[in-house]
């Protein structure tokens, strides 16, 4: 089983090299895709000297910011592996979790898979408007697709790449794509498992980039895509 990783980068040049030594370190042959989307604070030569260093590391480059949605679609279309997972360029999201998250599909029981932040482990205390706002757009999607997610805006996201490779005409650039794709894999009536994460958040002076301009476009999104459109 090849596991490919997909890492969108955007200004982690504090945090990416020690990132890409975890992601090296958890089990499962892999590789890793990472679409920089046109960072501004040097990630990019780091990302040349990663590159050259690991044989499983390849960096794409977009010469313009389009946001993580546009960063995935970019590496989607790149991944060779038998299980596809969504990994954040920053530090709040652990690597040592995959076994955990790819057990699902290994077992036979899931073909997706997010990693729940609400289900009961450890995390960071801190940003309460952050964590409402978080379980409010995750209900709002669950109303509109009938799913029993606890966390539909995770960053941890697996899937079996054929499931992923079915979805058709992702479109959003920015955070839009969480919701976006929660609800064309309802439509698909795939088998979706949670799992509880750890999870170690970053508040705004640390670098977190989503703001509450996201949080409306989420609710845009939420709406469009949940009504099928």
């Amino acid at each position: 089983m090849l596991l490919s990783v997909v890492i969108p980068v955007y200004n982690e040049a504090k945090t990416v090299v020690e990132l890409v030594q975890r992601v090296q370190e958890a089990p499962f042959d892999k590789e890793l895709i990472m679409v920089d989307d046109g960072s501004k604070d040097g990630t990019r030569d780091v990302l040349r000297e990663i590159e050259a260093q690991y044989d499983n590391v390849r960096v794409i480059f977009h010469e313009a910011n389009t946001g993580k949605g546009g960063a995935l679609r970019t590496g989607f279309q790149h991944v060779q592996g038998d299980i596809v997972l969504i990994q954040d360029a920053d530090l709040e999201y652990n690597p040592a979790e995959y076994p955990a998250l790819v057990r699902p599909i290994l077992d036979g029981r899931a073909d997706v898979v997010y990693g729940s932040r609400f289900l009961g482990e450890v995390h960071r205390v801190h940003l309460f408007w952050h964590y409402l706002g978080n379980k409010f757009l995750t209900l709002l999607s669950n109303m509109m697709t009938n799913l029993n997610l606890t966390d539909m805006e995770t960053c941890y996201k697996v899937f079996r790449t054929e499931v992923l490779r079915s979805i058709q005409d992702l479109q959003q650039n920015r955070f839009g794509f969480e919701p976006e794709i929660t609800a064309k894999i309802s439509r698909g009536r795939w088998r979706i498992y949670e799992v509880p994460i750890t999870y170690q958040g970053r508040d705004y002076a640390e670098g977190k980039k989503i703001g509450w301009r996201d949080g409306f476009s989420a609710i845009w999104c939420i709406m469009k895509y949940g009504l099928g459109r």
